[in-house]
């Protein structure tokens, strides 16, 4: 993630018959690079997450090259069932997607199935500080319901 970049704010917005979707230009600039594209990834059924191409790409980098050096040096042997478990997660789980317009996205096929919301509804669009998600209105509900009572916590964790 870049510096300079801390996403926050929620508001409700109308996918359309093509399912696609208008984010705020705020949350839109946050999450594209120059040429307009985001890594759209799966999180939970019913969120679907956007992020800054570039960083996501160098996390996921990051991450697979260590998987790699492990798998190399024999380390894996045992845990070869996650591995594959991984890389079938891996496989489905992110795309890259372009915004037209820089702020209007369209939803993939199979990312329209995980997020469980079908044209014309509502979904809810939340800036996650590091990312935007997009949320079936009913998750998000869900979500909050179990995470805010730890919100003071939470806040004194990562900021003290």
């Amino acid at each position: 993630m870049t510096g300079d970049v801390f996403i926050t704010g929620e508001c409700r917005r109308t996918l359309d018959e093509r399912f696609r979707l208008s984010l705020p230009p705020e949350m839109a600039s946050a999450v594209c690079d120059e040429a307009g594209d985001s890594i759209l990834t799966k999180e939970r059924h019913g969120c679907l997450s956007l992020r800054r191409a570039a960083d996501w790409q160098k996390r996921l980098d990051d991450g697979v090259a260590i998987l790699k050096e492990k798998i190399e040096r024999g380390r894996m042997e045992r845990r070869w069932s996650e591995v594959q478990r991984l890389g079938r997660l891996l496989s489905t789980r992110n795309t890259t997607v372009r915004l037209a317009n820089r702020s209007r996205l369209l939803i993939p096929e199979g990312y329209r199935e995980f997020l469980d919301v079908a044209p014309n509804q509502d979904v809810m669009l939340v800036g996650a500080a590091v990312c935007v998600e997009i949320w079936n209105p009913a998750a998000w509900l869900e979500a909050l319901k179990q995470d805010m009572p730890e919100f003071h916590t939470l806040f004194q964790d990562l900021s003290g």
